[in-house]
């Protein structure tokens, strides 16, 4: 049977700590109720769960709008229950979304969808939900108190072209300068004014790279999707983004435990989590909260003339 449906991939994070804690027994409960739950859910919101996967859950859904409601609501639930949870016990939520023809064989389902949605919630990290511009598109607006926020064109594995993604910002408090999709009209690249006359150079141990604004948005993270890597087991797979903005190199959070930006000359450092600020002249990037951690991996980074 063929379909166009949307695919949902909610895996949890954190389960062999959960297992080293509470042991084999009570560890399998938890996980086993957890994965009960979220496909209670997507029922509700009318999906179908298509199978378990350990610590994961493959979903369908008929509509985008059904699908973007149930992570969404996945997410600030869970959320409220982890908070309760001492810090050992705790298991964070991953998710991703994409749309298209599938296939079902045999309680199985297969195609692209299937393959993107997968590849989205292993980049997206602990409390994130990654989606196509296919699922926005269709969908046009986010769940109530939720936004989209344009992450640009993201080199996925296995696909030729790098895909246009967005994150479901679901924390109603939340601040950063999430987009609808009526206020946003071009991905960063379209953001371009004629060539940019800067470029931007980067420097990790004795990795260099220099970027102009043609080639944004740059990727740093350890995976080896991004354009800048940085090999440390504590940085997220994609940890941040710098795209060329409004004529200027914008540096974009998008790991779970946050960027810190340090200008040279500047008193002060500047914490992003999950938002964003304009790089300016040279400095350094640290891949975590602050640079209180003086072995945290620090990048550094200068604007130069072309």
């Amino acid at each position: 049977m063929t379909a166009t449906t949307t695919v949902v991939f909610a895996d949890l994070t954190g389960s062999t700590g959960v297992f080293e804690t509470l042991g084999n027994e009570a560890a399998t409960r938890t996980i086993t109720s957890l994965t009960d739950w979220i496909g209670e859910v997507c029922r509700d919101h009318g999906g179908r769960v298509v199978k378990t996967l350990g610590d994961g859950v493959l979903a369908v859904f008929p509509a985008p709008e059904g699908a973007l409601e149930a992570v969404v609501r996945l997410q600030r639930e869970h959320a409220q229950r982890q908070a309760r949870r001492a810090p050992a016990h705790q298991m964070q939520l991953q998710v991703g979304l994409a749309c298209g023809e599938i296939v079902e064989v045999d309680g199985d389902c297969y195609g692209d969808a299937v393959n993107v949605a997968s590849r989205l919630s292993d980049l997206s990290g602990a409390r994130q939900i990654w989606t196509t511009d296919g699922v926005v598109d269709q969908a046009q607006l986010p769940p109530p108190g939720a936004r989209f926020h344009a992450l640009g064109p993201v080199p996925i594995r296995g696909k030729a072209q790098p895909l246009n993604l967005y994150r479901v910002e679901w924390q109603e408090d939340t601040s950063t300068d999430m987009m609808t999709l009526p206020g946003f009209g071009a991905s960063p690249q379209r953001l371009l004014r004629g060539a940019p006359a800067l470029s931007i150079e980067l420097r990790y141990l004795d990795v260099v790279g220099e970027f102009g604004g043609e080639e944004m948005p740059v990727h740093l993270g350890r995976a080896r999707e991004a354009e800048f890597v940085v090999h440390d087991p504590r940085v997220s797979r994609l940890h941040a983004r710098i795209e060329w903005r409004n004529e200027a190199f914008v540096l974009v959070d998008m790991s779970s435990f946050g960027t810190c930006v340090r200008f040279n000359g500047a008193p002060t450092e500047q914490t992003l989590r999950r938002d964003d600020c304009v790089l300016h002249d040279s400095g350094e990037i640290a891949l975590g909260p602050d640079f209180g951690d003086w072995s945290l991996p620090t990048v550094q980074f200068a604007l130069k003339r072309k």
